[in-house]
């Protein structure tokens, strides 16, 4: 019933009978301010399969960055619309950081709906920083075990950042670890705020990210968040 009920309210405004406000009309484009809601998905893939469209956002988004010219895929490496990143809305980055624009409006909208809102909620006070590992590498999948696995990483597009930690208003940095004092588990039972806000942060990337990978899933990953775009959906 409300499924046929949605194909008729947006049939009325397909003819012009009926105007949607934009955040509940699919046809309108993607709002990083907007607080997401079910339709965000679907503007989020629309977008960034349209470069201009992509680009546009994150200027709108209020993102620090330039786009760089084109880098022809060679053995599976290689950039399409990319930037160079070198901060989000609010928060700096250790360093400027080669991203494609679907992974960066993918930060756009992780940033100011998932990290600054868990930042206050958990610490009172905004994120001023991210600390990264990197994003472009022309590289395969890394399993930490040592043996090839002949499939290219994400990062070899430009289509993940590897997120090390968090600086807080104030100078406290919270740095992503996993070890026998400090395992990595379910933030719900974590007494820790800073593990809490980290475990939270994970479960929210995965609401911007097709692909998410923490330190509960590896060694490899012990230290920090690979966020990606544009393979399986994965959220560990």
């Amino acid at each position: 019933m409300a499924a046929s009920a949605a194909v008729a309210v947006w049939g009325l405004h397909a003819a012009g009978l009926l105007t949607l406000p934009p955040r509940h009309d699919p046809f309108a484009p993607l709002d990083v301010a907007e607080a997401p809601n079910w339709l965000t998905p679907l503007k989020l893939r629309r977008t960034r399969a349209d470069p201009p469209a992509c680009l546009a956002a994150l200027q709108a988004a209020g993102l620090r960055f330039e786009p760089v010219p084109d880098r022809p895929l060679q053995d599976g490496c290689g950039l399409e619309n990319a930037v160079r990143l070198r901060a989000g809305r609010e928060v700096a980055l250790g360093t400027p950081t080669l991203l494609s624009c679907p992974a960066a409006l993918s930060f756009a909208l992780w940033e100011r709906h998932v990290l600054q809102p868990l930042s206050r909620q958990h610490f009172g006070r905004p994120a001023t920083s991210v600390q990264h590992l990197g994003s472009y590498a022309c590289r395969d999948v890394n399993r930490g075990d040592g043996r090839a696995t002949g499939r290219r990483s994400r990062h070899a597009t430009a289509d993940a950042l590897d997120v090390a930690g968090v600086t807080l208003e104030g100078g406290r940095t919270l740095v992503l670890r996993r070890d026998a004092a400090r395992p990595w588990s379910d933030g719900r039972a974590a007494t820790d705020p800073a593990q809490a806000f980290l475990f939270d942060l994970h479960a929210g990337a995965c609401r911007s990210f097709d692909g998410v990978l923490g330190p509960g899933y590896n060694a490899v990953h012990a230290d920090h968040f690979h966020l990606e775009v544009g393979g399986w959906p994965m959220c560990r």
